[in-house]
Formats: C-alpha cells, structure tokens, sequence
C-alpha cells in the first residue's frame, strides 16, 4: 500500500505517536516512519542549536531514504516542518505523494509558528497559555499538570494515564520564530485534518490556514488536539482513505 512518514509536533518526539495507533495504521497495509527532530528523543542534538531549517533537513533525509514517494504527515507545529520540507524536497527533485496537516500549522511563504499563533484567529490557545520559557536561547517547557485540560481535554481519563510520559519534553524555542522560506501554492497535494475542540490550535485558525494555501480536501474529526489518542480509529480510517485515493 502507501509509506507513510510521520512528523511530531513540539514538546515531543517520536514516541508522541502510540505504538497503538502505528499498529493498527500498518495493519492497513502502509508501511510507517517516525523520527525524532533534531533535539528531541533520541537525536542529540543540542536543543540550543536547533532551527526550523534544521527540522526540515532531518524530514528530507528520512524522505531520501527510499524511493517510494511518501505521504507525510505533520501535527501541529510539525506542520511548519513539513511545510518547508516538502518545499525543499520537491524543489530538489524528490516526489511526495501528499502532505496532510494534522490540526497543524500551515504557514505561507515569510511566517513562521509565532506568526500565525499571534494572528486574532489564534487567539486564546492553551499551549503559550500554560509554556514555561526560560534561558537564552530560551527553552520551553510544559507543565504535565495542564496537558489535560490544554491537549487532552476530549481524550478519556484512562487513555490520557496511558500516554508514554517518555514522548514529553522540552522544546526550544528558536524554531518558532524561524520563518519558511518555500514557492508558496508549490504543485503539491494538500489535505487537512481539523481537530473540532482543539485548545491548542483553536479551530478558526486551523480553517483560516486551509483557506490561504491550496488544499484539496478537509476532513473534521471531534476531538481535542492529541488525536492519535483523542480520535485514533478514527484518523487511521481517514489517513487510509487518503492513501487510497
């Protein structure tokens, strides 16, 4: 069937997708790739030389690690990732089967994480309500005692206690500030996933990013932020849909 190549978002790394959820994404027949980006989980980098670029060019190399072109899927700010990644992957020749953005960032060419959080349309979001930024250059953690309410809100109590603490951490900030520098509306096939009770990426800038860049096809799943625990039979029947089509 399909390779899929999944990009986690900040805060995290690759055990951010449950085994769970992989699992049963294969049992569908797709193969499956996580990653950690530079910094996070098991590439040690030093968090406090991380950027955005940095990010990218880790997702190009897993990409260039066979031929098959993937479907690569970015959540929340691995959306920014993806975004220049795609960009730079394709403009050096590679081909991507489609990029699908997961309640993800979506930037235009300029914008980086900041900007588009800082738009009204971002307004109110959980995560800069409840990040702790300390140091220089600064790293961000998340207090565990607001994942519930700020990510989780729709998972169930008993999923949320499951979650591998292992895929948490914590995350520099330089990477948010970073603008993509990408051929904005580049010939690739976008699909967006809206997450309908995120707190994280509220809702009206999840839509207000799909409009302003050429996507092909939305789908709405009624969960919170986290939906590979929030949603995940549910995304594995999306994200298999996607691939057949």
């Amino acid at each position: 069937m399909s390779r899929f190549v999944l990009v986690h978002g900040a805060l995290g790394n690759h055990r951010t997708w449950p085994l769970s959820f992989l699992e049963a994404l294969r049992a569908k027949g797709h193969t499956v790739e996580v990653l950690d980006l530079p910094g996070q989980g098991n590439d040690h980098t030093p968090k406090e030389s991380v950027t955005m670029q940095a990010y990218a060019d880790k997702v190009v190399a897993q990409l260039k690690t066979h031929d098959e072109p993937a479907i690569l899927v970015g959540h929340s700010m691995g959306g920014v990732v993806i975004t220049q990644a795609a960009n730079d992957f394709v403009a050096g020749g590679g081909a991507l089967a489609q990029v699908v953005y997961l309640t993800a960032f979506l930037p235009r060419n300029g914008q980086s994480l900041l900007d588009l959080a800082g738009t009204p349309e971002g307004q109110g979001d959980q995560v800069q309500a409840n990040l702790v930024v300390s140091g220089e250059p600064p790293i961000g953690t998340f207090p565990h005692s607001a994942a519930k309410e700020a990510l989780f809100n729709t998972t169930p109590m008993d999923v949320f206690n499951a979650v591998d603490p292992a895929g948490e951490e914590s995350q520099p900030i330089i990477p948010f500030t970073n603008p993509v520098n990408i051929e904005d509306d580049r010939p690739i096939v976008r699909r967006y996933i809206f997450a309908l009770q995120d707190r994280a990426i509220p809702l009206p800038l999840q839509r207000k990013m799909a409009r302003d860049t050429a996507v092909v096809e939305t789908v709405e799943l009624d969960c919170d932020h986290m939906v590979m625990y929030s949603a995940a039979d549910e995304l594995v029947t999306v994200l298999d849909r996607f691939a057949r089509s």
